[in-house]
């Protein structure tokens, strides 16, 4: 498998001073910032924050599954995650992206596993892209991990991606456990369910969303839900650019400093049955400045059947998802790409 056109850098284009961007850009009207069919809200609105030093209170535990029934997404704070490992991390991502682009093709990807350094998702001829590029690489289980395909520039930043790839695995298997609790399971529910500590995977996405001369055009990552588990981004505290769908609107999230933002993948949503919502979003780009974010994506191990917790099924509310494996759920979104179609939905629709 390989892409159906050649790849284009965006952040090369967005370098070479063009003052229109490409139409394979520009998406439709009734999709981009301010569309007719989905208007951003102006009112000051945010997701809800999360302190990590209070959730073994049973208050602090339900005001955490209230914000993932009702907004899917929550700010986390006192995450135990050291602020300067975070913006270390991140700007080691900063310096490779204003690498130049023969050093970075290097690392190139294909879409058989996404795996390196890349600007398309999916693999539709003539699709309308996003106007950012990427670097995704494998985490866990470390029998996954190709090092080769690590950047070795600049020096440090195999080491911190370990460091806080490790320190990110830790904070989830916390929020697993008080997910569970939320949800009224043992602790243990979601984490043995994902395969325990030792099934697991983990991936990460290193996001380079390039300066944009029409960002009212395009977008830097179309709507969707994340397909995996759960959802750690380390975002850019300087440019705000992530936004969620909040019932018939699009929110821009404002980041808190030094904090992360945790959002519901597909796979707790089908384990929830809906309790727990895998939510819509998106990012717009800036006609100034560039903008760099870091995700960190928690699954379940991939061979594992994913299906509604019995306990949470009943006559009154029935199984809303068929079984799959998590590997079976991904086949089919490496195929579409991004197109914003939650699991719910699909199998809402296949009934």
């Amino acid at each position: 498998m390989s892409w159906p056109e050649p790849v284009v850098c965006v952040q090369s284009l967005a370098e070479s001073g063009i003052r229109t961007i490409p139409v394979r850009y520009v998406k439709p009207p009734c999709q981009r910032p301010g569309g007719a069919a989905m208007e951003s809200v102006e009112v000051q609105m945010n997701i809800p924050v999360v302190d990590m030093a209070k959730l073994e209170s049973a208050a602090a535990v339900r005001d955490m599954a209230e914000a993932c029934r009702e907004w899917g997404f929550f700010h986390v704070i006192n995450h135990g995650i050291s602020g300067e490992v975070m913006e270390c991390v991140k700007e080691s991502w900063k310096q490779f992206f204003d690498q130049p682009l023969d050093l970075k093709k290097q690392y190139a990807n294909s879409p058989m596993t996404y795996e390196g350094y890349g600007s398309r998702l999916g693999i539709e001829k003539g699709a309308i892209l996003d106007w950012s590029d990427y670097f995704f690489l494998n985490y866990m289980p470390t029998s996954l991990r190709n090092p080769a395909m690590w950047p070795a520039f600049p020096p440090s930043t195999k080491k911190l991606i370990e460091e806080y790839g490790n320190e990110v695995v830790k904070l989830c298997g916390k929020l697993m456990k008080r997910l569970s609790v939320g949800l009224g399971l043992k602790e243990e529910y979601l984490l043995n369910a994902f395969g325990g500590e030792e099934g697991i995977g983990a991936c990460m996405r290193a996001n380079m969303y390039p300066k944009c001369p029409q960002p009212d055009l395009t977008l830097g990552l179309s709507p969707h839900s994340d397909p995996g588990g759960m959802t750690i981004l380390l975002p850019d505290h300087n440019v705000p650019g992530l936004q969620v769908r909040k019932g018939d609107h699009w929110i821009t999230i404002d980041p808190i400093p030094n904090a992360l933002i945790v959002n519901i993948g597909d796979q707790i949503q089908v384990l929830s049955n809906a309790i727990y919502k895998s939510v819509k979003h998106r990012v717009i780009v800036n006609s100034n400045k560039d903008r760099v974010s870091l995700a960190f994506f928690y699954n379940p191990k991939s061979d594992l059947i994913i299906e509604p917790a019995k306990e949470l099924v009943s006559e009154e509310r029935p199984a809303l998802f068929p079984r799959m494996t998590f590997d079976e759920y991904r086949l089919d979104i490496r195929k579409r790409g991004i197109c914003g179609t939650s699991q719910h939905e699909q199998s809402l629709k296949s009934t």
